[in-house]
């Protein structure tokens, strides 16, 4: 007998999207490879144009059963939401998102630590269209005095995925609300296992699937989930501009999603463990962490979030070449860009490249560290080898 209390995020992970009309008797939803959907006549086939919905056969670019299934399975993972759109990666999806909510003559809000490419295409695209793009402090205490007439929605990133602030976004939700002002969050580094952000008061939620949800470094996808006020502007415009995700990179983001709880819990394990045996050693300046209490917002993410993912920053002492030297004696650590992959990574980086509103220090040795799953006691090992290496740069 089935029960009518809700179900808890870990089973709604496992059975979202796997409806008998998308999967049939197997387990997961098949791969449907096709441009072409046949009708049995010509009434059905005007029948589906006049119809114009998602979930149902009409021609390869509106998707099928196999990239149906992941988008319900995601929809199914945040509380109030209407539907999913996918895109072919994560930039996709937050500038899909973004077009769908502004016109020329806008204003966008974004916040400082935002996603470097998602600052490139506001200066770039969204400046050519004619919105105007105002960078605020992510710990501000007063977002209004950032509003104008001609605001109307406002970029969110928490933490940051370079220096990791976190931001308050039921806050800054209720006085958008109040104004009218839409709200986007890039919700990749928590997902929605963690934080679910329309019950914080954000209009949709993106996340650069190819990291967390894919979970192997073999995709490239990304979504935006969203409540039915903006669903229909939302599906129009990533279907007026071509978006569509490949079956079998949705096959695959699909199949690991299913193991995003065990996966998150792990990642959040080690991490926590790696970033409290370096917080307070003599060669960290600061780990910023948020589940950490000298990570910037610290307090509201012990309010809002129900757990902490595998990527966090760490800023060495010593000159700013020491962060190479570090990570070039890292042997299980790969030095590549992305996360939310098996395997753990470093990279040296540098958010005073890509900041407006709060400066960053150009001279400080900043490192993100993405914690992957291999056994922490050899990453920790690895990082206090780095570590002996580096002193010689400082």
């Amino acid at each position: 007998m089935s029960s009518d209390k809700p179900q808890k995020p870990a089973t709604r992970i496992v059975t979202g999207g796997r409806s008998k009309k998308l999967t049939g008797p197997v387990v997961n939803a098949p791969v449907w490879r096709a441009s072409t959907h046949l009708y049995d006549d010509v009434a059905a086939l005007e029948a589906g144009k006049k119809s114009n919905e998602d979930g149902r056969f009409f021609y390869g670019r509106r998707g099928s059963p196999t990239q149906w299934s992941l988008s319900e399975a995601l929809t199914d993972m945040e509380p109030g939401a209407h539907g999913t759109m996918l895109y072919p990666s994560g930039v996709a999806a937050i500038s899909c998102a973004l077009l769908s909510v502004l016109q020329p003559g806008d204003v966008l809000l974004m916040t400082d630590n935002a996603y470097d490419p998602s600052r490139a295409f506001a200066d770039g695209f969204l400046k050519r269209y004619g919105v105007e793009t105002r960078y605020f402090d992510p710990m501000t205490s007063d977002i209004t005095s950032h509003f104008c007439e001609r605001t109307k929605a406002i970029l969110l990133e928490t933490p940051g995925s370079l220096t990791f602030e976190v931001q308050d976004v039921p806050a800054i939700c209720a006085e958008a609300r109040k104004r009218g002002v839409v709200t986007l969050l890039d919700n990749t580094w928590a997902t929605p296992f963690f934080y679910t952000a329309l019950e914080k008061g954000v209009d949709l939620t993106i996340l650069a699937a190819t990291k967390y949800i894919v979970g192997h470094s073999d995709v490239m996808i990304g979504s935006v989930t969203t409540t039915g006020k903006y669903w229909t502007r939302l599906r129009q415009t990533a279907q007026q501009l071509g978006q569509v995700v490949s079956p079998d990179d949705a096959y695959l983001a699909s199949r690991g999603l299913r193991t995003l709880a065990v996966r998150m819990k792990a990642h959040e394990a080690s991490a926590l463990k790696i970033a409290h045996w370096l917080d307070g050693r003599p060669e960290i300046e600061a780990v910023l962490h948020p589940a950490l209490p000298g990570c910037p917002g610290h307090a509201i993410w012990k309010r809002d979030f129900t757990g902490s993912a595998g990527l966090f920053s760490i800023v060495l002492k010593g000159s700013k070449n020491r962060a190479a030297a570090f990570v070039d004696a890292l042997t299980l650590f790969g030095i590549g860009y992305s996360w939310g992959g098996f395997e753990s990574l470093a990279l040296p980086v540098h958010p005073e490249s890509c900041r407006s509103a709060v400066p960053w220090a150009k001279n400080r040795s900043l490192v993100r560290l993405q914690i992957g799953l291999e056994d922490v006691d050899d990453l920790i090992a690895d990082i206090e080898h780095a570590l002996e290496v580096s002193r010689a740069t400082i």
